[in-house]
């Protein structure tokens, strides 16, 4: 059965770099998916991450992600809104706001942050 995913940004960065980081599992799911997205909000991590210095890529994120066939999931109101709702876990934002377009849209977040668990999203660990 084809899923719909969302990848973490992390997961997106394996996928495209060091796919052999990911577990089988979550190598196969992607490869086999009926569609992958790629948050908006994770081009915004990395493009904060890399104007401080932490996160270098070859390229621009929007190339990246038509490169690997992914589609973009842009950040809507229902997202921003589903965040309110979602328990203090923990304060990442942009991990909140993974978990609040998974769960709005039905999709699989695939993820390596196993702090992620405590959420009601579904998850497949990378």
């Amino acid at each position: 059965m084809s899923q719909r995913l969302l990848l973490d940004t992390h997961v997106f960065l394996w996928w495209r770099g060091e796919p052999d980081r990911l577990k089988e599992e979550a190598r196969r799911a992607i490869g086999e998916a009926e569609v992958v997205f790629v948050s908006v909000a994770s081009a915004w991590e990395a493009a904060i991450k890399m104007s401080i210095g932490r996160l270098r890529l070859p390229g621009d994120m929007e190339s990246g992600v038509k490169d690997s066939g992914s589609e973009k999931l842009p950040i809507t109101l229902s997202h921003a809104e589903r965040v309110i709702r979602l328990p203090h876990h923990h304060r990442d934002p942009f991990d909140r706001m993974l978990v609040a377009q998974a769960i709005t849209e039905d999709l699989t977040l695939v993820s390596h942050d196993r702090r992620l668990r405590v959420y009601e999203a579904q998850m497949l660990w990378a």
